[in-house]
């Protein structure tokens, strides 16, 4: 096996727990990998009050490089937030909801990870 494919079954990995995750604390998956010419949403759901929220997943095997959430730059920002625009327009029944960016950074062994879940990560 390749390491690209290797890197995508963790990253998939990583999204999976991060979903499970988010349904043990309300929150309701609403779609996967969310793609656009624009970008990519890992995770799209809405919270227990109605929010639509617009996840991005990252997974590191260790933090010895850098923290996970310092993995996000404002280029990758501008591209969540565009993306998020064109699932607003191709979901209507989503256009009035209040949304946001969220974050979620999954750290070590996939079967014991260290989880952080970062609300209003940024944008609005």
């Amino acid at each position: 096996m390749n390491k690209p494919s290797r890197a995508k079954d963790s990253g998939q990995k990583a999204e999976a727990i991060a979903a499970s995750y988010l349904s043990n604390h309300d929150v309701r998956i609403v779609e996967q990998n969310f793609h656009s010419r624009f970008g990519e949403i890992d995770l799209v759901a809405l919270d227990n009050n109605d929010t639509l929220i617009f996840i991005e997943v990252r997974y590191r095997k260790n933090e010895s490089m850098m923290q996970v959430a310092e993995t996000i730059d404002p280029a990758k920002c501008r591209k969540i937030i565009k993306t998020s625009e064109y699932y607003l327009t191709k979901n209507p029944e989503h256009r009035h909801k209040k949304y946001r960016y969220d974050f979620i950074g999954i750290v070590g062994d996939l079967k014991q990870p260290l989880i952080e879940w970062i609300k209003n990560a940024f944008g609005n």
